[in-house]
């Protein structure tokens, strides 16, 4: 009943304050836009419990509030006070309605004192589960990262390295081109020494057959200077020459 004549006398006011219509075009040049910049500030953490508060509805803030202006029956006397305004004035009329939501705030009350402790056992369950599995995903992305972070350390580390492999590697490169270049010098000093040991040769055998040539030319000179007459005194010779030895020989022994 109260809703009912607050809704009726508060409707006119809001017709009234409510702004001109415009177009829709209008409307969506009026649309802000987000452009401000993000609050880096932390969120606060959300409260795991709901606060304090009296008689299952009344919370407990307001009766701090009145305490140091009307001392503790302060709260209790503005709510008597003004329920009795309310019936005295016939703003609120005590009617069916009234009954039944008795009925409906008992039943409430009797449901909530009966099966409130088991719905809250049941409901504080569901949270922890779904609190534990958020932390499990929560872990697991934790380690996910943490490995990433690990990777792209080593990855770092390695990149780090990299000079000293790059540095590795020119050296090896230097190495190789060094001895192919002492290869090549090998091969071309083979080379050289094989025909200047070609041509040593083919002096040596120039030599050898010159002289050759040479000794069978005194040879045969000699031979066709000799008469048969020096041959026979030069065997005579050889013969007597033989006998004087021979008797040395027999001499001594």
């Amino acid at each position: 009943m109260l809703s009912r004549l607050l809704l009726l006398r508060a409707a006119p006011a809001a017709l009234r304050s409510l702004p001109p219509p415009a177009t829709v075009g209008v409307l969506q040049a009026a649309r802000p836009l987000h452009t401000t910049q993000q609050c880096p500030a932390p969120l606060p953490p959300l409260p795991e419990k709901g606060g304090e508060v009296r008689h299952g509805l009344i919370p407990e803030e307001f009766f701090q509030f009145l305490y140091p202006k009307t001392g503790v029956t302060g709260p209790y006397m503005l709510g008597t006070g003004l329920l009795l305004y309310l019936l005295s004035k016939e703003i609120y009329v005590v009617n069916h309605e009234t009954v039944a939501a008795a009925c409906i705030l008992s039943v409430i009350i009797y449901g909530v004192k009966k099966y409130g402790s088991a719905v809250a056992d049941f409901a504080d369950k569901l949270n922890e589960e779904k609190v534990s599995k958020a932390l499990a995903a929560k872990n697991k992305v934790i380690e996910s990262l943490e490995t990433a972070i690990e990777q792209e350390k080593k990855e770092q580390w390695r990149i780090e390295g990299r000079s000293y492999l790059f540095d590795t590697k020119r050296n090896n490169i230097a190495m190789v081109l060094e001895i192919n270049y002492r290869e090549r010098l090998l091969m071309v000093y083979n080379e050289v020494k094989k025909r200047l040991d070609f041509q040593v040769a083919i002096q040596n055998l120039r030599r050898q057959k010159e002289q050759d040539h040479m000794i069978h030319w005194v040879e045969k000179n000699v031979i066709q200077s000799i008469t048969p007459q020096q041959q026979k005194e030069s065997i005579a010779k050889c013969i007597l020459d033989l006998k004087a030895l021979s008797k040395s020989a027999q001499a001594a022994v």
